[in-house]
């Protein structure tokens, strides 16, 4: 398994390592020089945190617009990139009675076919599906990036808006959806899109059903020690640690509002994988033991593969069936 996930992780040949920059511009922070950047981008962390309805916090846009089955849309968070700037979800319809839709949000680099399969399967349950692109993705990533790049990197204050970029456009999504007649809302989300997801739903309570398809705790561990994030682990070089960017990018990670889960009523899937390069099973374990001591109901499914190989035969078939299921059974 581990050759094969191995093999599937080093088809793309087109990862850079970018150099490490703290971003602060991304949070407005002004410059307190190199030596006190760490210091200042916590202190902004620990507040996001704190009052993260006010970081989440947007206004609806005014200018949804659905054309052939593509919506678009303004981001309400601003960014220097014209492209970035414009959401793009496609959308598949169910008739309205059926009052069922799910947000999808794929995995990091997914491109703009990825998850599209799944949605016509969730139609077939009798789910509306409506599949966002995150931010820097397919038509949303600026030209001179291969890949969504923007997104995740050892630019430390970037991601943090990334983050919160793709967390208040998928809440924009659930107003378009609700403005639709679609009142039974819920999420599924895959790798980076489950971290996103999870956020969402801590914020958002139209949400009634998560699907979170592999599930982890500190964004920054995720990075740290994941086969897929090696040319980013590789930008910090020795100019930050592990356990400093575990604090600096707290508003991005799941397990900051794991003290939350008291007031989660969701009706949720976790889903893991037993041989997960990215996503450490030690990480997902966490976040099982996470709901199980809060006692929050929940279902759990663990997939025999890894990370990359969820895509692959049968593994896809058994995820992808499970998740409509149960989507189809508890929205």
């Amino acid at each position: 398994m581990d050759r094969w996930e191995n093999r599937l992780a080093n088809r793309d040949s087109n990862r850079i390592v970018r150099p490490f920059d703290w971003g602060l511009n991304w949070l407005s922070i002004p410059d307190p020089g190199d030596s006190n950047a760490i210091s200042a981008i916590r202190q902004y962390s620990l507040r996001a945190v704190k009052d993260s309805a006010a970081f989440f916090d947007y206004r609806t846009p005014t200018d949804f617009r659905l054309a052939s089955g593509h919506l678009t849309f303004t981001s309400p968070l601003e960014t220097p990139y014209p492209e970035n700037n414009t959401v793009h979800a496609e959308f598949f319809p169910t008739p309205r009675a059926a009052a069922r839709a799910l947000v999808v949000l794929p995995q990091w680099n997914a491109d703009e076919r990825s998850h599209l399969g799944l949605c016509r399967l969730l139609n077939r349950f009798g789910i509306a599906a409506l599949r966002m692109s995150l931010a820097y993705h397919d038509r949303r990533r600026p030209p001179e990036t291969q890949r969504a790049d923007y997104h995740v990197s050892s630019n430390v204050g970037r991601t943090i808006h990334a983050g919160r970029q793709s967390v208040i456009d998928t809440r924009a999504c659930l107003d378009w959806l609700e403005s639709q007649g679609y009142s039974r809302l819920g999420i599924l989300g895959t790798s980076l899109g489950s971290c996103i997801a999870f956020i969402a739903c801590v914020h958002d309570p139209r949400l009634r059903v998560a699907i979170l398809n592999h599930v982890s705790t500190w964004f920054s561990d995720v990075v740290w020690t994941g086969l897929s994030t090696r040319h980013v682990r590789q930008g910090f070089g020795d100019l930050i640690g592990q356990d400093e960017l575990r604090d600096l990018w707290a508003p991005i990670s799941p397990a900051s509002y794991f003290d939350r889960l008291d007031r989660w009523d969701l009706k949720t899937l976790l889903i893991w994988a037993r041989y997960d390069t990215t996503f450490l099973p030690e990480f997902s374990r966490q976040v099982l033991a996470a709901f199980e001591r809060r006692g929050v109901r929940h279902r759990t499914l663990a997939l025999a593969c890894g990370h990359y190989t969820t895509g692959q035969m049968p593994f896809k078939y058994i995820d992808g069936f499970a998740m409509a299921g149960f989507a189809a059974k508890n929205l």
